[in-house]
């Protein structure tokens, strides 16, 4: 079956639909408490394995992933936000100073994606 999300290009989408990567990518997390947040979900093949742990949330900026992941996973809603990660607060998310990033960045953001994150513990 299709997603009903298609990747735009102005965003640098670029959808994982490896169900075998996606799992292989989950299991090299660490197995621990800290937060888990995920960029760019898109039709959330890493979420699936991701979404039923209380310390994850995922950010989008795709309207279309957003209400789509929201659908799929209505007792989970909440973990889907409709914010661009490059403008979040991520200082919530820090417990323990750290906290982890996964995601199939998009190729046009992953370096800001990095200052991101090293500033989020400078302030």
């Amino acid at each position: 079956m299709a997603s009903p999300v298609k990747a735009k290009k102005h965003l640098g989408q670029h959808f994982l639909i490896d169900l075998n990567i996606a799992q292989k990518i989950v299991n090299a997390l660490p197995q621990d408490d800290l937060a888990i947040l995920e960029i760019g979900p898109g039709t959330g093949v890493l979420t699936q394995y991701l979404i039923e742990k209380d310390n994850f949330t995922a950010f989008d900026i795709d309207t279309e992933s957003i209400e789509f992941l929201k659908q799929k996973y209505p007792q989970h809603h909440h973990k889907v936000q409709f914010q661009d990660f490059l403008e979040a607060d991520l200082h919530p998310f820090a417990a323990k100073g750290k906290f982890k990033v996964v995601g199939n960045f998009p190729y046009n953001i992953s370096t800001q994606i990095m200052f991101k994150m090293k500033t989020c513990f400078l302030k």
